[in-house]
């Protein structure tokens, strides 16, 4: 039997699709509309870094210009639509997938306490007692509620005081839950006061299953260690198990899949793959900014794969090593990623400023594409909620 083959710019259209990146960027973004789009991507990333926007904010306003991020912190904090928790990273989850995440709770338990008994925080685990009773009796607190007293380290998370350790594993192995953020600081309540699920949870083998599912749902096809990446909580072994009882049961099946390069890579994928891809539309031709914590370019490798994009972020490369800059953002038009961006707010100024823009090799930087450009970085402009654009001098730059 002939594996089926997918060509290039097929794939990108239907990953796109899967992203919410091949429609035309519009629509409603708060409320059950907003939760629907998360709902969609399965999770989005929070990420601190605030050079231009926070990226959990630029990833949902890339999909829906209307999105601001009041949207985000009425559906987490005020309406309980959301959970924060870990996937490959800190994320905001509907809450409709907390029960699946018994099992992420019970593996970060054991794991991080391994990791931290060997590590410099003694005294961690005779603190949970202590930080349980305070928040029971004063209600939600933040990292600096707790430990005054204790001796702090250099500030470094290997060197964090007993009691921010023991919050830290607390909301990690699940007795206790973020409830929202003042600025970018956790503020932690205990689980029982916010959410009403039973404490086990399903069994594992059914949690598992469901997040091997949900995982190739929002891939369009992916390899076993793709799906167990996912959601960071299968593991590799239980993903291969998973893929060949799939394979199977015809739930899944082999696919080849084109790279940028022309060579195929096999894959797995939904048995009717090839109609989904035929009805993926194609994305619009409108230039978007996106963050370099989007979903779509989560996975270097397959993003370089797909797209022919090779992209490291080089916020911890020594300025003098960078070949780009501190934070750029790739650029998407239509199903191509065409260059990256180093923009940034200048916030007392109210300009939002370009640095350089670096076209991809083969991308020819004509005046229309300068002018989609325009048009995206006046979007920006508004949502940022800046006055200007300063483009610096010599800001188009050869690859």
């Amino acid at each position: 039997m002939s594996i089926p083959r997918l060509g290039n710019r097929a794939a990108r259209r239907l990953f796109l699709d899967r992203h919410a990146l091949a429609e035309q960027p519009a629509g409603p973004a708060r409320g059950r509309d907003l939760h629907r789009l998360i709902h969609r991507l399965g999770f989005v990333q929070l990420d601190s870094i605030n050079t231009l926007a926070r990226a959990h904010d630029m990833i949902l306003f890339a999909r829906r210009p209307t999105y601001r991020p009041g949207n985000l912190k009425r559906l987490y904090e005020r309406d309980r639509m959301l959970f924060e928790h870990w996937t490959h990273d800190a994320a905001v989850i509907p809450m409709e997938f907390y029960p699946h995440w018994q099992l992420r709770f019970r593996r970060d338990a054991d794991r991080l306490k391994r990791q931290w008994r060997n590590g410099r925080r003694d005294g961690f685990e005779q603190q949970f007692k202590t930080v349980l009773d305070h928040i029971r009796d004063h209600g939600p607190v933040c990292s600096a509620d707790v430990g005054k007293d204790e001796k702090k380290g250099s500030g470094g998370w290997w060197d964090w005081h007993p009691s921010k350790t023991a919050l830290e594993y607390l909301w990690r192995s699940g007795a206790l839950t973020v409830i929202g953020r003042d600025g970018f600081q956790k503020r932690y309540e205990l689980t029982e006061r916010v959410i009403d699920t039973a404490p086990q949870g399903p069994d594992p083998d059914e949690t598992i299953d469901w997040l091997c599912h949900a995982a190739i749902d929002r891939l369009g096809f992916a390899t076993s260690g793709e799906i167990a990446a996912f959601w960071d909580t299968v593991r590799a072994d239980e993903a291969r198990r998973w893929c060949d009882e799939a394979v199977r049961r015809g739930t899944l099946l082999p696919v080849e899949i084109e790279g940028h390069d022309g060579k195929p890579r096999r894959c797995l994928a939904r048995p009717d793959i090839m109609d989904s891809a035929g009805r993926a539309p194609n994305p619009p031709g409108r230039m978007r900014i996106l963050s370099p914590f989007d979903p779509a370019l989560r996975n270097r490798d397959r993003t370089e794969r797909l797209f022919g994009f090779h992209y490291r972020i080089e916020v911890f490369v020594p300025a003098s090593k960078r070949k780009y800059g501190y934070y750029v953002f790739p650029l998407l038009e239509g199903d191509r990623l065409v260059g990256r961006i180093d923009v940034k707010a200048q916030r007392d100024r109210r300009n939002l400023c370009v640095t350089a823009l670096w076209p991809e090799r083969g991308v020819r930087w004509s005046s229309a594409r300068t002018g989609r450009l325009m048009a995206e970085l006046d979007r920006v402009r508004r949502f940022a909620e800046l006055d200007d654009i300063h483009m610096q001098d010599g800001w188009l730059r050869s690859t």
